[in-house]
């Protein structure tokens, strides 16, 4: 638990945090709304993916699918289409897990209690949270990313952020943070913007820092060593080769299995190989690209092939801006001239 000195610190910020907030915050299309599906949405866009990438796919998600009565009837590829581009593609399976849900078990209305809004596919504490505190008016607490930065260096806490020791601090100085505020939604947007505004990373811009005189980090000299950052595990090198397989005008693709990362997904025929293992003789090089998730650091090369007795479905060189595909055989593809 914090000490009784942290948590009277934490109630007295909160509102220097609400009044920074209401002369700073960017106008973001989300935050026009209460409506908790919208801000759900934008939640669930927003978890490892910046704002400006999350701007114009939040848009188009709403254009399409304005509804949670709208996202539970989609077709799953339809909805794994627009979701295209921005990665971690099981949020959008629980999106729409969860609306199906909701549709099931509260009659097509959002929950409006957190333990309910937690039970719902792909929704943790932080995102039950944001939505309810931002939605719906409720004093729930958030922790991500921005709030531990912020959290860690305000009150000079130098242990791994993600043990559970640290874990319990940061949520109890977050609850009396969102506790004490006026306005509940905004205390916690405040912190949101903070981290992504001026409590930076690597260059925080103090000066414009609305609480940096209770910053104990600042004061000590340590904000670059905060928060402290646990040992990452070594990169992983993969060599993928990838094959263009086309009849005509049509071209073999490949449906990722469930279970697997990008279920679901369309890419051409490949596989994992070691940089030694021999081609076969007939394949042409055409593109290499490469891709990051995680800590795997991936190659991929593309080869033309002759027609072959390989798995897969045969698909109008025209429909492959119409059907989900995944990012880095778009990126091969986008290399090329495709055969019409």
């Amino acid at each position: 638990m914090p000490s009784d000195a942290a948590i009277r610190k934490a109630r007295r910020l909160a509102p220097r945090l609400e009044a920074w907030f209401a002369g700073h915050a960017r106008d973001l299309p989300w935050r026009r709304t209460r409506a908790p599906y919208a801000i759900w949405v934008s939640e669930i866009m927003l978890q490892q993916t910046q704002v400006a990438t999350v701007i114009p796919f939040w848009q188009r998600w709403m254009r399409a699918l304005p509804s949670l009565h709208h996202l539970a009837r989609a077709q799953p590829e339809r909805v794994l289409k627009l979701w295209e581009g921005l990665g971690y593609y099981s949020r959008a399976r629980n999106l729409q897990a969860a609306a199906k849900q909701i549709m099931a078990e509260h009659g097509g209305r959002f929950p409006t209690d957190p333990k309910s809004i937690r039970a719902l596919p792909g929704i943790g504490r932080y995102t039950a949270g944001a939505i309810s505190s931002i939605a719906l008016g409720q004093a729930e607490p958030i922790v991500d990313g921005n709030v531990i930065r912020i959290l860690t260096r305000l009150f000079g806490l130098q242990d791994d952020p993600k043990s559970k020791p640290m874990q319990e601090i940061l949520w109890v100085l977050a609850d009396r943070l969102v506790k004490a505020a006026d306005d509940c939604g905004a205390l916690n947007q405040s912190l949101m913007e903070l981290g992504a505004t001026v409590c930076h990373p690597r260059a925080p811009d103090c000066e414009r820092c609305p609480v940096a005189r209770s910053c104990l980090a600042r004061r000590k000299g340590i904000i670059h060593l905060l928060p402290a950052k646990p040992a990452r595990p070594a990169s992983v090198q993969r060599l993928i080769h990838v094959y263009l397989i086309t009849h005509a005008g049509r071209m073999l693709l490949q449906q990722r299995p469930e279970g697997f990362h990008n279920a679901s997904f369309w890419e051409l025929p490949n596989d994992e190989t070691g940089p030694a293992q021999s081609l076969p003789e007939d394949a042409l090089p055409l593109a290499t690209a490469r891709h990051t998730i995680t800590r795997y650091r991936i190659k991929l090369r593309l080869y033309a092939m002759p027609r072959k007795k390989t798995p897969g479905q045969w698909h109008a060189v025209g429909e492959l801006d119409s059907i989900p595909m995944t990012a880095a055989h778009r990126k091969l593809l986008s290399q090329i001239n495709l055969p019409a």
